[in-house]
């Protein structure tokens, strides 16, 4: 983009490669810097002697000259300052001609990914921990597609663990329309008796033959764990390309298993069958139970195969699993590869999420559900609200309320790296202040508030004079949104929404330092114009970040 090109024309003007210009870590600093360690070396000089000579000759150039306010020596390196109206001009020009499609590139060239998330199990809660799932696999789709990758989300359902006959087997007896329940109940009195394993093995052995009341329960129970999943991303807005479920290509799994006994890519061990990795240093993979029951594995692989039936020319094939799982993954891609797949697969892995209380499980039955926190959320956000705001009707509040509600849980589960653990708060997560989702749209609220005040249609922006955008605060703005486009690109590469969120917290601080010090609705006519269409290129590039990471900007708050 717009700094690319300056990058370009300077390195060109240097004799050198544009990797060798970096930005400084203070923008008082310059735009970009040369560090001069390397030519002095070579040179046998001492960087001030090199960069007076250079700084000299670049002086004498028109052409750059054009571009650059003035050039600086500080220490070892050549700081390069950027003309303000330069930036600016040829900056929101470039915002408003590609409009939502700014900060996108093409790097991958349309290869077709897909993104396998929100693998939930039926008969259990949805809770945080796969909030942060479902969001992070949304986000790292919208990211792919961004970076010019053809890019789909799918779910895969596990329907038909042994975790389903264990929330049966106890709903037989309570009728509790809660699952998780169930299941956490039915987990709890086999610790004190072992011996219900053999009645839960009975229950999963009818499930997977498909027979007797045992699969009629099955069926039920399934319908009331899938329309709780439906209800919860209609509300997070997320749409599946494609459903796949267990139960539908456990069938199938089997029958590769005995494909891949003949082919000795699995043998028989004790009763059960297992992939034997030791050679690959990757262990054992146990496929089949001595009981005859299938593990994860068997569904896995038919999985695999109706993907590629599914998503031809499939390139990249990946899945949005937590850490625990690292291994497992390695295993089951090895046996793919033995299988004769040279595709890309790849785990994205994350981290935990933890209370302050600490770590959840749902097997002891302390993990907040989704629902449970949605509430939580939602009161606290419309009691505050009514404070705010007590013209408003009840239902405006809260639909907004519900807007926002959406937004915080989802930008607290992307504003840490996937390969860090999130510590839940509450009070942290509805904040005005500091790195929160409020923050942001509070800002961007604000920002149309302004606009709409003013009465400013945006017609363009050619014949626009910006040369009266002349603060350091337009600057270091203007060279925050021209840095997006590398944001988007970084955020992608490494798989980290993370990027993105903290890239619109700090354009937020600088939008917030902005307006407490610069007259925008009371400045002189043609410095109101510029200045109103500033303030739109910085509410469509946000805007453009929250759409990356799945949030839905607001006109109020």
């Amino acid at each position: 983009m717009i700094l690319d090109k300056i990058k370009i024309k300077i390195a060109e003007a240097l004799n050198i490669s544009e990797d060798d210009l970096v930005y400084p870590p203070n923008s008082d600093l310059g735009d970009f810097s040369w560090p001069l360690f390397k030519l002095s070396q070579e040179k046998k000089m001492s960087p001030v002697e090199i960069a007076e000579k250079i700084k000299e000759d670049l002086l004498d150039r028109d052409d750059l000259m054009n571009i650059l306010e003035k050039i600086e020596i500080a220490g070892p390196y050549l700081n390069f300052f950027i003309k303000p109206n330069f930036l600016i001009t040829e900056l929101l020009g470039n915002i408003f001609s590609r409009g939502r499609d700014y900060g996108q590139n093409s790097d991958g060239d349309g290869d077709l990914s897909i993104f396998e998330f929100s693998n939930v199990n039926t008969h259990k809660n949805f809770h945080i921990g796969h909030l942060r799932n479902i969001s992070l696999g949304d986000s790292l789709c919208r990211l792919h597609r961004a970076n010019g990758f053809n890019s789909y989300p799918v779910s895969y359902i596990n329907d038909f663990g042994i975790h389903t006959a264990k929330a049966i087997w106890n709903y037989k007896k309570s009728h509790n329309p809660d699952l998780n329940k169930c299941y956490s109940e039915t987990v709890k009195e086999i610790e004190e008796n072992p011996d219900l394993l053999r009645e839960i093995s009975k229950i999963m052995s009818d499930i997977e033959a498909c027979r007797g009341e045992n699969y009629k329960v099955w069926r039920k129970t399934r319908k009331i764990s899938l329309g709780e999943f439906n209800g919860i991303y209609k509300k997070l807005k997320i749409k599946f390309k494609k459903n796949y479920f267990e139960s539908e290509v456990i069938d199938q799994g089997k029958e590769m298993v005995k494909h891949l006994i003949k082919k000795r890519v699995l043998r028989q061990s004790e009763g059960a069958i297992i992939a034997d990795l030791e050679k690959y240093d990757l262990g054992v993979l146990p496929i089949i139970r001595s009981d005859g029951t299938a593990l994860y594995p068997v569904a896995d692989l038919a999985l695999a195969e109706r993907k590629f039936k599914d998503f031809k020319k499939l390139k990249n094939s990946f899945v949005v699993v937590d850490v625990r799982q690292s291994l497992y993954f390695k295993q089951l891609f090895k046996v793919l590869s033995l299988l004769g797949y040279r595709q890309n697969f790849k785990h994205l892995s994350y981290d935990f999420i933890t209370l302050p209380e600490g770590m959840m499980s749902s097997r002891s039955g302390n993990a907040i559900s989704f629902y449970d926190l949605y509430e939580k959320v939602l009161d606290k956000l419309i009691i505050e609200s009514k404070k705010r705001h007590p013209d408003w009707s009840d239902k405006k509040i809260k639909k907004n309320c519900e807007l926002l509600t959406i937004a915080i849980l989802k930008f607290e589960m992307l504003k840490v790296s996937p390969r860090k653990i999130i510590t839940f708060s509450m009070e942290e997560a509805i904040k005005f202040d500091g790195f929160s989702a409020l923050y942001i749209l509070y800002g961007l609220v604000r920002i149309k508030s302004i606009l709409k005040k003013s009465r400013f249609k945006l017609r363009g922006v050619k014949g626009v004079d910006f040369s009266n955008l002349k603060t350091d605060y337009e600057k270091k703005i203007s060279l925050k949104l021209a840095k997006y486009s590398d944001i988007v690109k970084r955020a992608g590469d490494n798989f980290d929404p993370s990027e993105i969120a903290k890239y619109l917290f700090e354009l937020f601080k600088l939008f917030s330092d902005y307006y407490q010090n610069v007259k925008v609705l009371s400045s002189e006519k043609d410095t109101k114009k510029a200045r109103l269409i500033f303030m739109g290129a910085i509410a469509l590039v946000a805007e453009n970040a929250l759409g990356l990471l799945g949030i839905d900007s607001l006109d109020e708050i």
